[in-house]
């Protein structure tokens, strides 16, 4: 074993004792034995948001330290379940470790390829035996829509499946169709306001959004870029408001406010013209 390994190994062994050691009800920390693989749901996906916006952004540092906190949620989760005897760490790494193993043939076994095609299609039919479904009879387009729905963030999810449905011409017949149907969304989300509960509110207001995604659709454009654009904008003009303030901003009235944002974002569009 190289020395790479063996200290990835101790440091591995090192952080394992460290959360069980947060985790003991023998002087651990009350807001690590607070937590449930439940509450730890919204952190895993926030370190993980956080991990692929440090690798976009290529900052070295940054990574160890996402790629680490994320590491931190396999393992927290793996000692919540261990001590209620669930499953532990060697399982999650174990099973991990047969199954790259399992479907990577080519690598482990004698099995040879020609191309990422040929990976990719051997790869779906070790799959579909895992599972033991038949790899002639592909899993029904609604079993696929279920699982974008359930594993992608909703605006990628919401893409993802009516880009499914159009491929199998589900769609409108003309983007005036889109907009006609954007507008009777608006409606009904107007009435639900008005007249309905906060479930029906909800319904509605998804139902707007869903249309939108369509319409980005219909205009080749990215839904989920788009949405943290908008973001990245308000963020950066909120910033320069902040700045531009001596008193905290609720001592500011709301049209001293709008002045100091329009400011803002005339600024930064011309910085941004001149860049």
């Amino acid at each position: 074993m190289s020395n790479s390994h063996s200290r990835s190994l101790a440091a591995l062994e090192n952080l394992i004792k460290v959360v069980a050691k947060l985790r003991s009800p023998d002087g651990g920390c009350p807001w690590d034995l607070a937590q449930t693989p439940q509450t730890l749901i919204p952190h895993i996906i926030e370190e993980a948001y956080e991990t692929a916006d440090a690798i976009r952004k290529g900052e070295k540092d940054a990574i160890v330290e996402e790629l680490g906190d994320l590491l931190l949620q396999v393992i927290l989760q793996a000692q919540i379940a261990s001590e209620s005897h669930q499953f532990t760490f060697a399982e999650i790494a174990g099973g991990i470790t047969e199954k790259l193993i399992r479907r990577h043939p080519h690598v482990f076994g004698d099995v040879e390829v020609k191309s990422v095609d040929e990976v990719n299609e051997n790869w779906e039919k070790i799959k579909a035996a895992e599972k033991g479904t038949n790899s002639e009879k592909p899993p029904t387009l609604a079993s696929k829509m279920s699982r974008y729905a359930s594993t992608l963030p909703p605006i990628a999810a919401a893409a993802k499946i009516s880009q499914k449905a159009a491929e199998v011409s589900f769609d409108w017949d003309n983007v005036e169709g889109v907009w006609d149907k954007f507008h009777e969304e608006m409606a009904e989300f107007e009435h639900a306001l008005k007249h309905e509960d906060r479930a029906a509110q909800e319904s509605e207001l998804g139902d707007i959004m869903f249309v939108l995604i369509q319409l980005a659709r219909w205009y080749n454009l990215d839904a989920s870029a788009a949405l943290q654009g908008t973001s990245d904008r308000f963020v950066q003009r909120f910033a320069k408001v902040e700045a531009a303030c001596d008193r905290p901003l609720s001592d500011y009235p709301p049209e001293e406010l709008d002045a100091l944002w329009q400011k803002a974002k005339a600024l930064l569009a011309k910085q941004k013209g001149e860049g």
